[in-house]
């Protein structure tokens, strides 16, 4: 599983030019799932999002989570972050899971960030036509593969 974290002022998603999705000051997440990704994949990813420390503290240093500061989060699947191009200018996207192994993981995240915020979390819909936009804060934004854990 790979993702992408964005510290946002605001983020919203327009869902196949109707619905609007928004959230304020948090973090906007972009998730790719693999074939191999397992709920042991899921559990650490939610973890590791939810305890990031990446917003700024009274002394303006990174040392707080979403959850210290009471933040929101977009989470959108987006199986385009296991490009490989390695091998001329097409990416594939072979590593990419199949919808059928992709939803499910989606959906267990959802709750999990669900539970693990005590809120809940605005999403994108898996395979819509999605608009995304964003003020990235700082910038900051963070790459994070489950399979580098180490």
């Amino acid at each position: 599983m790979r993702i992408v974290v964005q510290r946002v002022s605001e983020s919203s998603v327009l869902i196949n030019g109707e619905e609007r999705r928004s959230i304020g000051k948090g973090l906007m997440v972009l998730v790719g799932f693999e074939e191999s990704d397992t709920a042991d994949d899921i559990t650490w990813m939610c973890k590791k999002i939810v305890q990031l420390r990446i917003f700024g503290d009274e002394e303006g240093k990174m040392n707080l989570s979403i959850a210290d500061v009471n933040g929101e989060m977009l989470l959108i699947s987006q199986f385009t972050l296991h490009a490989s191009t390695v091998k001329g200018n097409r990416p594939s996207f072979i590593k990419a899971a199949r919808p059928e192994t992709a939803i499910p993981l989606y959906e267990k995240m959802i709750a999990e960030l669900n539970t693990l915020l005590n809120q809940k979390i605005q999403t994108g819909e898996f395979g819509a036509d999605m608009k995304v936009s964003l003020i990235n804060d700082g910038p900051v934004t963070i790459v994070i593969d489950s399979k580098q854990r180490e």
